[in-house]
């Protein structure tokens, strides 16, 4: 039986008295409890941490970024449940040592004190692990006492405020009422915001959209390995195109709103369809490779990750991306998105523009490798966060 939350909390700050060798014997065997030594850096002037979650590879992406600048050593942290989609990370943390392991946030705390000088905190959780018994403010705190410099990093929902983004983006997955973690998620992104404010600390957001949140916040733009993704298939070449939809979340990329029509389209025998899930990270190029069109979100009218490897693959993307999102890629990166306009109502009258016009469509999919290696290859985020590590762009 489930413990109610209160409960949980409780049970877990009890856990963390118990020495590591006893908590890995009575851990449930589905719990993996491997300690792994804490974070280290090479002997160079700037030693970058950042963590603790790596969403969609990103926190190691921008570590090898910052590694580009001069002087440079960054190490990306991510606490993990089983083994996730595969992506690469320099200190990969159980997910039950992070939550329990009194020894090892002890050990990490002291280890980013003593070593990093400069510390980027994804999403607004723990570093050190010791989740129930301090707050993020507190560890913010102790790191400015030790001189290090400390951002904020958002990488979207932690920070996104659900009205004001139901206000812009009218199919907002947060007015969807069968969406139950919205409070949740409000709660999570007023806590952030708060942080924010009271802590002064410099700010990054991982996608343009999120400048609306956050107006004062520097883009930090996530970083794709162009070369992994690139295709030699040219894409709408066959009568019937295959199309690809791969939602990381159902409700917010608009799937079952969109399934319906592309299941119709189906049924004429104008397109066939392959909606991708659980697939692990090393396999999803070849996926993306022989599709066509790759169907990315609908309800955010934002862009990130799954776009831009999708873009770098040379497919025709869609997607519903504001206007002004878009302004902003073209003043911020001087080139223009290559990801064609579609809301939820407009998709079905866009895919039939596009077998009507396959030369235009491949046209502008072929500009996609190119806008990747332009504003996502790392160039860019090395040089957004330069100022913030002091070094030379």
């Amino acid at each position: 039986m489930a413990l109610p939350g209160g409960a949980k909390a409780l049970a877990l700050r009890a856990a963390r008295v118990i020495p590591d060798p006893i908590l890995k014997r009575i851990l449930p065997r589905r719990l993996e409890f491997v300690v792994p030594p804490p974070v280290s850096f090479e002997e160079k002037p700037v030693r970058l941490f950042i963590g603790p979650v790596n969403f969609a590879r990103q926190g190691y992406a921008w570590a090898r970024a910052a590694e580009t600048l001069p002087g440079v050593d960054a190490v990306a942290m991510a606490y993990q449940a089983g083994t996730g989609y595969g992506f690469d990370i320099d200190q990969r943390v159980p997910a039950s040592v992070y939550l329990l392991s009194r020894g090892w946030a002890k050990k990490q705390r002291s280890a980013i004190l003593s070593s990093a000088t400069h510390v980027i905190i994804e999403a607004g959780r723990h570093i050190f692990g010791d989740v129930y018994g301090t707050t993020v403010a507190e560890e913010i705190a102790a790191l400015r006492r030790a001189g290090i410099r400390v951002a904020l990093l958002s990488h979207g929902s932690d920070a996104r405020r659900p009205q004001a983004h139901i206000d812009r983006v009218p199919d907002s997955p947060y007015a969807d009422s069968e969406w139950s973690v919205v409070g949740q998620l409000e709660k999570e992104s007023a806590a952030h915001h708060a942080l924010m404010a009271s802590s002064g600390a410099d700010v990054f957001v991982s996608t343009p959209g999120m400048l609306d949140d956050v107006p004062t916040a520097t883009w930090l733009p996530v970083v794709i390995d162009v070369e992994q993704w690139q295709s030699s298939i040219a894409p709408l070449a066959d009568d019937v195109p295959l199309v690809v939809h791969a939602p990381s979340s159902p409700i917010v990329k608009g799937t079952r709103a969109i399934e319906p029509m592309l299941r119709r389209l189906v049924d004429e025998g104008l397109i066939r369809y392959e909606r991708l899930t659980g697939v692990p990270a090393k396999d999803v190029p070849a996926f993306f490779a022989r599709a066509d069109i790759v169907l990315d979100q609908f309800r955010l009218g934002d862009y990130g990750v799954a776009a831009c490897e999708a873009l770098a693959s040379g497919r025709l993307v869609i997607g519903n991306v504001t206007d002004d999102n878009r302004a902003r890629v073209q003043a911020l990166a001087g080139t223009e998105l290559p990801i064609m306009q579609a809301t939820i109502a407009s998709l079905e009258t866009v895919l039939r523009g596009v077998l009507a016009d396959r030369e235009g469509a491949a046209a502008l999919a072929s500009r996609g490798p190119a806008f990747v290696r332009n504003v996502h290859d790392g160039t860019r985020s090395a040089s957004a966060l330069a100022d913030f590590l002091g070094v030379a762009r």
